[in-house]
């Protein structure tokens, strides 16, 4: 038998290797794969789909070893929603051809392939990219890739083309899961999500009003209103998002919180959903938990080379406590889980006590805080100890007793990291004394303290260069006889005319040395530590914005908006 087996070519050698990989995970036998290679040689149809029509394996399980064995992620085509602008640059006829489909275009292309070894599929899809844009293959089954191609050339995946279907045949709830993509009201609700991740939406706020219903998105931070539909819409499409989210549907009149995750394209993504009964009926928020945007390394968020410097300094240290603090939405998850993923090691335990646990990081044990069973952030603190930790993060530092725990886990030896809601570094230390901390137990325990904004940046694309005014080059700190050039917002397509793209953080860094725990030990006044912080080179939150607005990157209103400048202007109006 084995002489029937014709002489390897370069594609009949990767038969061969395919062919080995799946008689070695007994997925058939010898006697099929020398009657599958046999039956090659006298056809031009892959290994794999003689393989598949002859019954020998199914399509689900050769596409999981044809991924594994090229390294190369499948396309699981039930759990995805495809970009349709992205799967609409290929014709039809060219998709059914290649038996390809893109998925979503970012700076490469994700192309769900029958065979991602086709090297003239892939050229041919090439011609309908932008040169700049690479082709990443992913491994797909035939009837995956048959249903995904039904599914964007064959209904309609727009909103406004979706809202015209709606109206002309009725509005009506999804039955049941099976419906899929068929049901307009599944296709608008994953078309409003694959819009707000496509435009790096931090959250989805639903609003009905008495006579329509708001959508909004906050983009940088700030809302802007995307579309109003007819009221109408929202009974059916809450219910869709009530659904997904693992909420009660029955249940109108209480407030509820769910979860869900979509595979948008390429990437995974999270949802956290609130729902709150109001006049005019649900009130549902999406926070958008998008890995591939929202973790990012410290480099990546913008901190001044000053800052950046004191928070390594910082995080040598073997042990004692390091507070991230800020109010809501101003970065402080982001900014601490770039630091854990600095520090985290295969040779330390470093675990974590959060609510909710927003993103899962490799090489962190994470558990989540549930009051309602018992475990809060005190008595998870304790449980952690028990554990034996290396590195602790808490969540938020809330009460007396999480306040008394991470202090006793700093005075035996461990990094802490955590949380608290203060206006500036400074206003940490009032508040732990506030819960409970003594000033001479605070003292040589509490090592470093971040404050942060988020503060939007202006668009590459489109600002604008002028010189300061006078009343400017006061608040800058510079001389007014030789005022210097900033930058303002303008707008553009890129920018969706806002005049700004993406944020960056604008923070103050107190570093507590030996002089400065002594002063707190004593119990020292706010004016006496601010004295004392400018004498050791601490540089204030407005001083590190007003560098950026310096160096081009923010405008004065927007730094205007996420830092206080009261008391800079009246100093520069007196001055």
């Amino acid at each position: 038998m084995d002489s029937l087996i014709p002489a390897p070519s370069a594609e009949t050698g990767r038969s061969h290797q395919i062919g080995h990989r799946l008689l070695s995970l007994g997925l058939i036998s010898k006697d099929q794969l020398e009657i599958a290679l046999l039956e090659k040689s006298r056809s031009r149809k892959m290994l794999g789909t003689i393989l598949v029509e002859f019954g020998f394996i199914t399509e689900d399980a050769l596409s999981a070893v044809l991924s594994e064995s090229m390294g190369i992620s499948r396309f699981e085509g039930k759990s995805t929603v495809i970009d349709p602008e992205a799967a609409r640059l290929l014709p039809k006829e060219v998709a059914q051809a290649c038996r390809a489909i893109i998925v979503s275009v970012g700076a490469a292309a994700d192309v769900a392939m029958v065979d991602p070894y086709d090297v003239l599929a892939i050229d041919q899809i090439r011609r309908h990219l932008p040169p700049t844009v690479s082709v990443h293959p992913r491994v797909c089954t035939p009837a995956d890739l048959a249903e995904a191609i039904d599914r964007a050339y064959g209904y309609e995946m727009s909103i406004d083309g979706i809202l015209r279907e709606l109206q002309g045949g009725g509005i009506s709830q999804p039955g049941n899961a099976e419906e899929g993509y068929t049901h307009p009201i599944i296709r608008l609700t994953n078309a409003i999500l694959l819009d707000a991740v496509k435009v790096g939406a931090s959250d989805l706020h639903f609003e009905p009003e008495e006579l329509f219903l708001r959508l909004r998105f906050r983009i940088d931070g700030a809302l802007h209103q995307i579309r109003a539909f007819h009221k109408d819409i929202w009974p059916a499409l809450a219910h869709r998002l009530k659904i997904i989210s693992g909420m009660n549907i029955a249940d109108k009149l209480t407030p509820q919180d769910g979860r869900f995750s979509l595979r948008l394209g390429s990437r995974e993504v999270d949802f956290r959903a609130a729902a709150l009964p109001t006049i005019h009926g649900e009130n549902i928020v999406l926070r958008v938990l998008d890995k591939a945007r929202s973790l990012k390394s410290l480099d990546e968020l913008g901190f001044s080379a000053h800052n950046r410097a004191r928070l390594d300094e910082a995080l040598k240290r073997p042990e004692g406590i390091i507070i991230v603090t800020g109010p809501t939405g101003s970065g402080k998850t982001t900014t601490l889980y770039a630091m854990l993923s600095l520090v985290s090691r295969v040779d330390v335990n470093l675990m974590t006590l959060e609510d909710p646990v927003e993103y899962q990081l490799p090489l962190i044990r994470q558990t989540q805080i549930r009051e309602q069973t018992g475990l809060r952030f005190g008595e998870g603190v304790r449980a952690l100890l028990r554990q034996d930790p290396d590195i602790i993060f808490i969540g938020e530092v809330r009460d007396s007793e999480t306040a008394q725990m991470a202090l006793r886990a700093a005075m035996t030896g461990h990094q802490v990291f955590t949380t608290l809601h203060t206006n500036d570094a400074i206003g940490a230390f009032p508040r732990l004394f506030d819960l409970g901390m003594q000033a001479s137990l605070t003292a040589g325990n509490i090592i470093a303290v971040l404050a942060q904004r988020l503060v939007r940046t202006l668009c590459k694309s489109c600002k604008r260069p002028r010189p300061a005014t006078a009343e400017e080059c006061r608040l800058l700190g510079v001389p007014e006889g030789n005022p210097p050039t900033i930058q303002e917002a303008a707008g553009c397509k890129e920018c969706r005319h806002t005049g700004y793209k993406g944020r960056v953080a604008v923070a103050e860094v107190l570093l507590v040395d030996e002089e400065l725990d002594a002063a707190i030990a004593r119990g020292a006044e706010r004016a006496e530590l601010k004295s004392l912080l400018r004498r050791q080179g601490f540089r204030a939150m407005v001083d590190d914005g007003l560098e950026k607005v310096l160096s081009g990157d923010i405008s004065l209103d927007s730094l205007a908006r996420a830092v206080d400048l009261t008391a800079r202007r009246r100093t520069a109006r007196a001055g």
